[in-house]
């Protein structure tokens, strides 16, 4: 008898699993609107120098502001005034002749700088001046906040198949809701990026356990639609984004508002269960038999208690070692779980590459920042409900090689398109975007399946992890284009299409059990999971029915 046997009876995908999809839709949505909060908190508005200490004995008395600015700040090759230069003295000669003289005396800002507020309100660039040589503090805090996802990812894992995933999400929650609203009350660079790691580390706890708790609840036949609710949730946040900074466009409030719904995921995280699989597969059957019978009668399936009792659920999951504590050194003691870290490493690291590498480089549609980002939420939408038609067509190999290969033929094709054929281009990259999201909403589901029950959250934290890495690694993948202008996208085609072959030497998971142990995975798996259920058929209906022993 297996687990999906137990679930069946409880109705595997009833109102118990749709209020769990519903009290973890919320967290999920926060998640996008902190990974993406960069856009908007470490936005560069349009400055130019401070020139209040060029006007020595009223120079400008006279002068409009073009003039100031004019005579003041050098102009660049476009013709545009110089962001991080100003005139030692002012040029007034230039009222009357356009051209500045060579040997004009040129210097770095020497009284600050002065912003253009009209879109955002202060930014990290406006508080502490994270602009021309200091631009790279700036771009680092996104570093920084992914380094605290990166590692994140690697504690939870080891955390969550140790003391389960219902109480590492609150201690997930906690976290961050207590560093994300710390955040805004930093009175310096260097607290402002501790804030953003260790928020960065408590948020990668919601993104690998809530899609983990999800896919443990539900039946074999709903698993794809999980996978892709739960992604939708990503969109959604994505494009509630735009809104809430739009609204919101001082950085300090946009942190608070949003993070403060996690509040509510808390209150509504003790409706959550602990995940029954996991409870079993750690010997601890009485615990799962009581969720399981809240869950059955929930979803209106009263004969369960008269079918099942705990020890029966005893043998559901046979562990050698009950009391055994898995790291992530388990998933590479046994061949078939080496090569299966090592591959699915490789192509989670090809997900989040190809997905960051790409919007790095897709430019918008001439719209402002937030109507960009907006859009570019929006058309994930439609390649998400392609993703799950194709799951359960094809199945999951074929969607997650598929994508990715795709994905890269989207990028060389535009490696060769000419630059004055930008509308097909911009279709093209547009194409090749959505295309990249699919993908990272097939991995999630795919690599949910493919590892077993007892070591689940460490390979989903492990994946997690080398994902970060990509997207570490995107941003300068993107600065190569110094050497060779097409070689970012070289680079990301190469990785896509190669990752993409890759994952074909995956098993498929479609329609199949989940697997409980590592041996579930060494042994040759069953090829359909009615194996699994006709096992209904020897397992006995009543306690007295079976022998006191519980053999």
């Amino acid at each position: 008898m297996k687990f999906e046997s137990v679930l069946a009876e409880t109705d595997g995908f009833g109102k118990h699993q749709i209020l769990i999809i519903a009290l973890l839709f919320i967290p999920r949505i926060i998640l996008p609107c902190h990974f993406l909060l960069h856009n908007f908190i470490a936005a560069e508005p349009a400055h130019h120098c401070d020139i209040s200490g060029l006007d020595d004995g009223g120079v400008f008395e006279n002068l409009t502001q073009d003039q100031m600015l004019k005579v003041s700040i050098p102009a660049e090759e476009d013709g545009t005034l110089s962001s991080c230069k100003m005139f030692s003295e002012p040029q007034l000669h230039l009222l009357h002749n356009s051209s500045s003289p060579a040997d004009a005396s040129v210097v770095p800002c020497q009284n600050g700088w002065v912003y253009d507020t009209s879109t955002f309100a202060s930014t990290l660039a406006t508080e502490w001046d994270l602009i021309c040589d200091r631009k790279g503090m700036n771009r680092a805090t996104a570093t920084i906040f992914f380094i605290g996802v990166m590692i994140g990812a690697v504690v939870f894992g080891i955390l969550c198949d140790k003391y389960g995933r219902k109480s590492m999400l609150l201690v997930s929650y906690l976290l961050a809701i207590a560093f994300g609203l710390a955040s805004p009350f930093s009175n310096s660079y260097i607290m402002f990026a501790v804030m953003r790691f260790f928020t960065g580390f408590g948020l990668t706890g919601i993104s690998i356990i809530s899609i983990v708790l999800s896919i443990e609840w539900v039946d074999v036949d709903h698993r794809a639609f999980i996978g892709v609710i739960g992604s939708m949730a990503w969109t959604v946040g994505n494009m509630l984004l735009a809104g809430v900074a739009y609204l919101v466009n001082g950085w300090r409030m946009l942190i608070v508002a949003v993070t403060t719904p996690l509040i509510l995921a808390v209150i509504t995280w003790w409706w959550i269960p602990e995940s029954a699989r996991w409870l079993i597969a750690n010997g601890k059957a009485e615990k799962a038999y009581t969720f399981l019978e809240k869950c059955a009668k929930f979803n209106g399936k009263k004969e369960f208690s008269s079918k099942f009792k705990p020890q029966t659920l005893s043998e559901v999951v046979t562990v050698a070692d009950e009391n055994k504590n898995y790291s992530y050194l388990d998933l590479v003691r046994t061949p078939k779980m080496r090569k299966l870290t090592v591959i699915t490493g490789i192509v989670w690291y090809g997900v989040a590459s190809t997905y960051y590498g790409i919007s790095l480089n897709i430019t918008g549609f001439g719209l402002n920042t937030h109507l960009t980002h907006f859009i570019y939420g929006a058309i994930e939408v439609p390649a998400k409900l392609l993703i799950y038609l194709s799951l359960n067509k094809i199945g999951r190999k074929k969607s997650q090689a598929g994508t990715l290969i795709l994905t890269g033929v989207c990028v060389a094709i535009n490696i060769f398109l000419p630059k004055d054929m930008w509308y097909i281009r911009t279709i093209v990259a547009v194409l090749g975007k959505g295309l990249s999201e699919a993908s990272f909403t097939c991995v999630f589901l795919y690599t949910t399946e493919l590892y077993p029950t007892v070591v689940r959250q460490n390979g989903v934290g492990y994946t997690s992890f080398v994902a970060r890495l990509g997207v570490s690694i995107a941003p300068l993948i993107m600065q190569l284009e110094d050497v060779w202008k097409l070689l970012p996208q070289v680079i990301i085609c190469s990785v896509s299409i190669s990752s993409g072959l890759l994952a074909l030497l995956l098993p498929e998971t479609h329609k199949m059990r989940l697997p409980e142990t590592i041996e579930d995975i060494e042994e040759a798996r069953k090829k359909s999971v009615d194996v699994a259920l006709q096992e209904k058929s020897d397992m006995p209906l009543n306690a007295s029915d079976e022998p006191e022993n519980g053999v």
